[in-house]
């Protein structure tokens, strides 16, 4: 399944490396606190959401994020990516999360869109201080 992803939507559109390909699946399911949804048309895999389980101590209760999300473009606009968030959402609220996060690049325009029509909105504690900025660094 993870083919279908490979090069269009995992690693900033630079594909997932071999390495990846022979451990996700291995490394996830080592996991406790992953929940991973799987969308399927018949027998061919359409779509996938990876969540992992966080913990927010400002409500003292779990939150889900969205860590990775996609449909394959052959499956896209078939309600598929609204019924896998629909799946993130009821499993969240089964865990008593207090939210669901999720990152999405700002030029990709067509997630940023299907996020705030599923009820997403950026993330800001006092609006004179902004919006929250993720940022990393790399190991």
């Amino acid at each position: 399944m993870l083919d279908a992803y490979a090069s269009d939507l995992m690693g900033g559109g630079k594909g997932i490396s071999p390495f990846v390909r022979a451990n996700l699946i291995g490394e996830l399911h080592k996991r406790p606190n992953v929940h991973v949804f799987l969308a399927f048309d018949g027998e061919q895999a359409a779509g996938f959401a990876n969540c992992i389980e966080g913990f927010s101590s400002f409500a003292c209760q779990p939150l889900l994020n969205i860590h990775d999300f996609a449909v394959a473009p052959q499956f896209r606009r078939r309600g598929i990516a609204r019924r896998l968030m629909q799946a993130v959402e009821d499993c969240a609220r089964e865990l008593g999360c207090c939210k669901i996060t999720l990152e999405v690049l700002q030029g990709n325009a067509v997630a940023r869109a299907l996020y705030q029509a599923c009820g997403f909105a950026g993330y800001e504690l006092d609006p004179a201080m902004g919006q929250a900025v993720f940022m990393q660094r790399q190991l």
